[in-house]
């Protein structure tokens, strides 16, 4: 004998072993015995074997009209042998009281299930509103598949191409499109991202990296609204000093500068001039509320997208020849030592002489030329003593460090001849030592007014933001901790309040305590544990890593397309670990396939066999061992992550510091457990 039964939601077939009362013993036909309940057995037969029936059920439901029999069935609830006998004529036999339950439970639609073998049809404005739906669900899903057969024909639908930049970035995965663009990569086996820019959704890789970015962090755009830039409320002194400032060419956000004077008992007033949005963009206004969206300026090859308004960058920039406001800090040092005397800082206006550009000096200002009085040297009476007190300012950190710094790698510039949204605009890689003299020298005084500044918000009991390192660990609190790496006893970003939201808020902080004094405290805009100082450090931590993010992806891809554009298929490199190697040429890290297993620092030659600028990967094959390593970058690879040099370059805020590619940090600090890679090489903050 056999049974006819239900399990799992579905019909099935088996001789009956045994049974008892309460369940039944059932062998399938593939061999395989179960257990199942009586109250699921919904009739028994002798004939056919259990797969025939199945095989003639099926095929037997299928030609039962659906409609016809809904318009069969009572309208009451009913069981399903009372409507195969109305429905066939006759007692059915076990294939066709089989193949209307089939019909029956397959249509779910028609006839809604009320327990075994039980069922009612579907009231007439129910089936209709079902049929409805089941229709559009499979023009629907017509649609999805005529897509689908598009994209793997190597056609871009338009209802694709409208959704791309969605579709990467953050995709509904609810929508057609998206299951349309899945179902089509998983039969190429492609990204989703891959399979767009093939089909032209982008119209190359630039546009992609772009899009994806500019759509998740601006999705509006990134102009800024009109607005009205208010001047400052009280008339300020004008500066009796001569000052320049030192700058990348491509550099429009000028926010700091200098000037210096020589005292009659030898000793140097050195002047620290930082713009002063602070007088105008206060807390809470609405110029206050488009440098917080942003917290940072976002920097890339050629491009950049402004943290203020334009507006507040021309009333502010120190640019040459036109009275500014500006925060000035004033220190007299003993040059010979470094040691500071006295310091005092003012709000004031100030005129910049010249804006002096890196490009136009770095080839004449040499050390050689510094250090001999007698030499021919472009602005020496302004650079000579500033250059020999920032050499006694290192000192005294080197000392405070208990080791010198390590600034020998080379850094590149990034120009583009063209527009930079153009791949095929011509790329410049210039290299630029992270020692020269220029460098080194607004290093020294960026640390300096970082550190002062910072003491001075300590001293009067005003909250600030903060940059610290201690045991190998950078981080950003109100807390004025030691620098370690640096060689400061605190450490707060104040010279960049056009470019970092960070030097904004520390400039209201910094004119209330000028302003006030010992009553700063209660005048300031932010007062002690305020929660909103805590939450604008955890917002410019995450979102300045993104930026950072961002910039290392443009960089990478403008390195591959130098590489290309210089026709360059063979080159040097140095080994960071394992297959790792930094090209000598180019700010690039990238793996070698092929490559034996060299000490950290050797010199390798190296084959490159292609790029793929979606994924921003370098192909190349290792040729050989070069003889003796370079000594730069020798110097360079000993560096460990968390040092001062890479701290130096952050607080100078240099211009077009190649930043270090991810896969470069990975392994320095995998090379180096316990190293902190937050400020050694991923941080560039003024890089046009």
């Amino acid at each position: 004998m056999h049974v006819f039964y239900e399990d799992d939601g579905q019909f099935k077939a088996g001789h009956i072993l045994s049974e008892s009362d309460a369940s039944l013993q059932v062998e399938s036909e593939s061999g395989k015995r179960s257990k199942i309940k009586r109250a699921n057995a919904l009739f028994t037969f002798s004939s056919p074997e259990p797969a025939e029936l199945l095989k003639q059920a099926e095929a037997a439901a299928a030609d039962i009209d659906l409609q016809f029999l809904w318009e069969c069935a009572p309208q009451e609830e009913f069981d399903s042998p009372a409507l195969a006998a109305e429905y066939y004529g006759h007692p059915p036999s076990p294939t066709e009281q089989a193949a209307l339950l089939l019909r029956l439970h397959g249509a779910p639609a028609y006839f809604h299930r009320r327990g075994k073998g039980r069922y009612r049809p579907a009231p007439p404005d129910i089936l209709a509103a079902a049929l409805a739906a089941i229709e559009k669900k499979q023009k629907q899903a017509a649609q999805q598949q005529e897509w689908v057969d598009e994209m793997v024909a190597g056609r871009l639908p338009p209802e694709i191409a409208g959704m791309a930049e969605s579709l990467v970035v953050r995709p509904d995965k609810n929508t057609m499109q998206w299951k349309a663009l899945e179902a089509a990569c998983s039969r190429l086996q492609k990204s989703a991202d891959r399979l767009l820019l093939d089909l032209g959704a982008f119209p190359h890789a630039l546009a992609l990296h772009k899009r994806r970015f500019l759509a998740q962090y601006f999705p509006r755009g990134t102009g800024f609204p009109e607005v009205a830039v208010p001047a400052p409320e009280r008339e300020l002194p004008l500066a009796d000093a001569e000052i320049y400032s030192v700058d990348d060419v491509t550099t429009t956000e000028i926010d700091d500068a200098l000037s210096v004077s020589s005292l009659p008992d030898g000793k140097l007033r050195v002047g620290i001039h930082v713009a002063a949005p602070g007088l105008s963009v206060t807390r809470g206004s609405e110029l206050d509320k488009l440098a917080r969206a942003r917290l940072s300026t976002v920097y890339m090859p050629g491009d950049k997208i402004p943290m203020q308004p334009e507006a507040v960058i021309q009333a502010f920039s120190l640019d040459a020849g036109r009275e500014v406001p500006a925060l000035s800090l004033y220190a007299v040092a003993d040059p010979q030592t470094g040691e500071i005397l006295e310091s005092e800082s003012r709000v004031e206006r100030i005129v910049v002489r010249e804006n002096l550009r890196h490009n136009l000096l770095d080839e004449v200002i040499s050390e050689a030329a510094l250090d001999d009085p007698q030499a021919d040297l472009p602005y020496g009476h302004w650079l000579r003593p500033l250059w020999r007190l920032a050499q006694a300012l290192s000192a005294r950190r080197d000392a405070a460090r208990g080791k010198p710094e390590n600034n020998t790698r080379v850094e590149y510039s990034f120009y583009l001849d063209g527009d930079p949204d153009d791949p095929d605009t011509p790329v410049r890689l210039v290299p630029r030592r992270r020692n020269a003299p220029l460098d080194r020298m607004v290093a020294e005084y960026m640390i300096l007014a970082n550190n002062l500044w910072g003491g001075l918000l300590a001293r009067h009991g005003v909250p600030g933001i903060y940059r610290s390192q201690q045991a190998g660990r950078v981080r950003m609190s109100t807390q004025p901790l030691p620098h370690e790496a640096i060689g400061v006893p605190q450490y707060a970003w104040c010279t960049s309040p056009l470019r970092r939201y960070v030097d904004l808020v520390n400039q209201w902080q910094l004119i209330a305590a000028v302003d006030n004094g010992v009553s700063a405290r209660l005048a300031a805009p932010f007062k002690p544990k305020d929660a909103d100082l805590f939450a604008i450090i955890g917002a410019f931590d995450a979102q300045y890593a993104a930026w950072g993010e961002f910039q290392n992806t443009m960089e990478r891809y403008w390195c591959l397309r130098w590489l290309a554009q210089q026709n360059i298929q063979r080159t040097t490199a140095s080994v960071l670990r394992d297959d790792l190697v930094r090209l000598n040429n180019a700010p690039l890290v990238t793996r070698v396939g092929g490559m034996p297993a060299l000490a950290r620092g050797t010199q390798v030659e190296i084959d490159l066999l292609g790029c793929d600028e979606l994924t921003l990967e370098l192909e190349c094959r290792f040729i050989g061992e070069l003889a003796a390593p370079a000594a730069a970058d020798l110097g360079a690879d000993e560096e460990t992550p968390g040092e001062t040099s890479a701290d130096v370059v952050d607080a100078a805020e240099l211009d077009a510091v190649a930043r270090m590619p991810s896969e470069a940090i990975d392994a320095v600090e995998a090379a180096q457990p316990g190293a902190v890679v937050d400020e050694s090489g991923t941080e560039k903050n003024k890089a046009e």
